[in-house]
């Protein structure tokens, strides 16, 4: 994974959300920010965000409902929790609800920003000894046979799969991921850029099944695919 990161601030707080998110692109990240869930799903659709900085009490639906949502429907995204919250409990229901990281303000920018870096070298590979390479800047797929071109939701779905836990997502998960609709037509199109998909992968060099179809329920990735 490169440096720079694309971060979504969800902070209800105008001043500390504009703050931060200046901070984060003096830091060299992209950075948007986002003042509630309903906002947060607007700045989703177009901008496939490595990381979000998240608040608890916001206003509608909180942080901790938004994060359990976030989690199930992009498994690889980060999530560091910013919050006033500072009671035990409150810190173990963070973590529960799809926390990466739980911070306690006020906090520094100096300290988001070593919470970052340290979460992103967590997120950069999951199979260190994998034979397969995912380059995510360049989109390329480089193997012991060749060195292939994805698409960008080809890349998502694969680093998706790499962070799932068991390498397992399920069809509505890789629906939300790919940007399709969740109804017939949109499972044929997903069928059909996972056959794509596993072509890419033998091109590549992965050998034996690469991605395993679970009836009635997901996809499985059966190779070890290090992420750069």
């Amino acid at each position: 994974m490169d440096s720079r990161l694309n971060i979504i601030v969800v902070e209800d707080h105008d001043v500390l959300r504009e703050v931060t998110v200046e901070a984060l692109r003096a830091m060299g990240h992209d950075a948007r920010g986002a003042d509630c869930a309903e906002a947060l799903d607007d700045e989703l659709a177009g901008f496939r965000a490595d990381l979000m900085v998240l608040d608890l009490g916001l206003p509608g639906e909180d942080g901790i409902s938004l994060a359990r949502r976030i989690r199930a429907a992009q498994p690889e995204i980060g999530i560091i929790m910013v919050t006033a919250r500072h009671q035990r409990q409150d810190v173990l229901v963070g973590y529960g609800s799809g926390a990466d990281i739980y911070l306690v303000k006020p906090t520094s920018p100096e300290e988001l920003g070593a919470a970052i870096q340290a979460l992103s070298r967590r997120m950069r590979s999951t199979t260190p000894d994998g034979q397969l390479a995912l380059h995510e800047a360049t989109l390329t797929l480089k193997g012991p046979e060749a060195e292939v071109d994805l698409s960008d939701h080809e890349c998502s779905l694969l680093i998706a799969l790499c962070r799932a836990s068991g390498n397992r997502l399920e069809t509505w998960q890789m629906l939300e991921i790919s940007g399709r609709p969740a109804d017939e037509h949109g499972k044929r199109a997903l069928e059909v850029q996972i056959v794509r998909l596993r072509k890419k992968l033998d091109q590549s060099g992965a050998g034996g099944p690469s991605i395993k179809s679970i009836r009635g329920s997901g996809y499985q990735l059966c190779v070890p695919i290090s992420i750069h």
